[in-house]
């Protein structure tokens, strides 16, 4: 019994050096299983990282490039009110010339926009009680023996300037349409004075 025991002996003995074997492999090849993942892992981090901060940075840059622009906008309409009170405050100065230069001027504008000289001179309440008469005088004078302008009976809804009226046929020289009409010229004029 002694020969099979040690053949038994010698066969556990080749089956615990196969076995261990085959547990070193196998140990060796989860160790690179483990590194392999281990790296992919240590990657696929760094990666989402990088993604991240990117992410971050261009979101934050796009939330600066729209605060500019918001900015921008915001500076632009400050801009544009500005402008427009300064229209605003040219139409009140107008009606508000002292009375021999506002005659002046309404003169001006009914003999220039008169084209038979017979046209009526439409103003606003207050204008027509306060200047009227000496407006169609003086225009009348400026269109020389062509000049029979007369004052309307009806008074205009205008803050200033007048309407000249024939027939059917309007001539619109208000204040409000005389700044308007100036405003594309000057608008950038004003623009430069006021922010430059």
């Amino acid at each position: 019994m002694k020969g099979t025991e040690k053949i038994i002996a010698h066969i556990r003995s080749d089956a615990q050096a196969q076995c261990d074997a085959v547990l070193a492999a196998a140990q060796e090849q989860c160790d690179a299983i483990r590194e392999d993942f281990a790296k992919q892992a240590a990657e696929a981090y760094a990666e989402r990282i990088r993604a991240g901060v990117k992410s971050c940075a261009d979101e934050g840059e796009s939330a600066a490039r729209l605060g500019r622009m918001e900015a921008k906008k915001t500076l632009l309409a400050i801009k544009q009110e500005m402008i427009s009170r300064s229209f605003d405050k040219a139409a009140q100065m107008l009606v508000s010339l002292p009375e021999e230069q506002y005659v002046a001027l309404l003169a001006k504008l009914a003999a220039q926009a008169a084209v038979t000289g017979e046209e009526e001179i439409v103003l606003n309440a207050a204008d027509r009680a306060r200047v009227g008469e000496a407006v169609v005088k003086a225009a009348n004078e400026k269109l020389g023996e062509k000049g029979k302008l007369t004052l309307s009976d009806a008074a205009g809804e205008f803050d200033g300037g007048l309407i000249l009226r024939r027939g059917s046929i309007e001539v619109n020289c208000t204040s409000s349409l005389l700044v308007e009409l100036c405003r594309g010229d000057m608008s950038a004029a004003i623009a430069g004075v006021l922010f430059d």
